[in-house]
This record gives structure tokens, C-alpha cells and sequence, in this order.
């Protein structure tokens, strides 16, 4: 007799296949280095210099004790802000932002290595990219969390809470009664199927006070 397989856990990989993953890397890596380019461009020509790629892969233009450093340092950490809005957009899940983010950081580290031929030696670089990380955990989770807390809406609710409301003003006058009768799946009047069977036709009256009886 064939032994039978376990079925898959929540949450295994069969849910996060290797090659969207990596499909969701590339993505975030792409983001990130097209907002670095696009600002590093913007900030080389409002301050008169020269656009070098150097700026976005290389590490020696990130010093700590000219304007220019700190200004290319500022621009990494919005590059990080970008990445925190591709990160709730792409991913959706708070238990994975740490791993994306490290790899995207991880990455950029071996860019910038195999691009300038040396590890980066400037400690403002190593500072910008530890606060760029932190920024990107720490965002990304918040965002996801937020994401994954809100309520999830099914079709034909709006249609239901418009009925509802235009239907308050009959509710009110017509008492208590027909409002428990609604909450009990059931509304007074003629219909087919809507009694608490879900099946058969009906038709509901008042009911006639003692004194009428007598």
C-alpha cells in the first residue's frame, strides 16, 4: 500500500513559489535602483555637477564631511521610502519584509563591490544603508501589518447598507417588531423562500391585541 503524502502546511512554499519570489526581488531591486537614478539625476543637476553612475553604485561620493554626501546619503534614504511603498504593494505579508529587505540590501552590497572593485571603506555609506534597512523593516511591516488588518469586503454590501438606509425611515415606523423579525432572517409582507426554512411561500400578519378577540 503507497504511503500517503502529508499535505502542505500553511503557509510552505507552495504558496510562495521560488520563482515569483524571485520575481518579486527583481522588482524591488528595479524600484529601488530606478528612483536612485531618477533622483541622483535630479539632485546632480540642480547642484551643477556632472551625473556619474558612481553616484548610484559606487560608494566614495557618500562621505560624511561635505554637503554633497550627506545630500547623496538623504537621497538613499528616500530611495528606502519608495521601496517601503513597493514593499506593502508587492509583497502584502509582514513576516517577509525582513527577508526581502536584507536581500535587497545584500545585493546592492555585491553591486557596489563588483562595480568599484573594493569594499566600501567610508563608515557614512555603511551608516546609510544600516538607516536605509532599518527604514525599510520597519516601514514595510507597518504597512503590510495595516494592509493584512483591514476588513475584507464582499460584493453586494453596498447594496445591502443602501437598502438598509433608505428602508430606515419604514423600520422606524412600523416598530420594534419588524426590526427583531429582520434580525431573525425574516421581514413581514409576502415573498417566496425567505422564511427561517429558506423555502415554501408565506405571508405574515399582525397579530390581533386580546380585547379584539373579545
Amino acid at each position: 500500500m503507497p504511503r500517503r503524502r502529508r499535505p502542505p502546511r500553511s503557509g510552505a512554499i507552495t504558496e510562495l513559489p521560488p520563482l515569483r519570489i524571485l520575481g518579486q526581488i527583481a522588482a524591488l531591486q528595479g524600484i529601488y535602483y530606478s528612483v536612485a537614478l531618477v533622483l541622483m539625476l535630479f539632485t546632480s543637476l540642480v547642484m551643477g555637477l556632472q551625473f556619474s553612475l558612481d553616484f548610484v553604485f559606487g560608494w566614495a561620493s557618500l562621505r560624511g564631511d561635505n554637503t554633497q554626501g550627506w545630500l547623496i546619503g538623504f537621497v538613499w534614504l528616500c530611495c528606502a521610502a519608495a521601496v517601503v511603498v513597493a514593499e506593502v504593494v508587492l509583497i502584502s505579508r509582514s513576516k517577509l519584509v525582513l527577508d526581502f529587505s536584507f536581500t535587497l540590501h545584500f545585493i546592492h552590497l555585491l553591486v557596489v563591490i563588483l562595480y568599484t572593485g573594493f569594499i566600501p571603506r567610508n563608515v557614512a555609506w555603511w551608516i546609510t544603508m544600516f538607516v536605509s534597512g532599518t527604514i525599510t523593516v520597519a516601514g514595510g511591516t507597518y504597512g503590510c501589518r495595516w494592509r493584512e488588518l483591514q476588513p475584507i469586503t464582499f460584493g453586494g454590501g453596498g447594496a445591502r447598507n443602501s437598502n438598509g438606509k433608505s428602508g430606515s425611515g419604514s423600520l422606524e415606523g412600523g416598530g420594534g417588531g419588524a426590526h427583531g423579525d429582520e434580525e431573525m432572517g425574516f421581514s413581514r409582507g409576502r415573498g417566496r423562500g425567505r422564511g427561517r426554512d429558506g423555502a415554501g411561500e408565506y405571508e405574515m400578519v399582525g397579530m390581533k391585541k386580546s380585547d379584539d378577540i373579545k
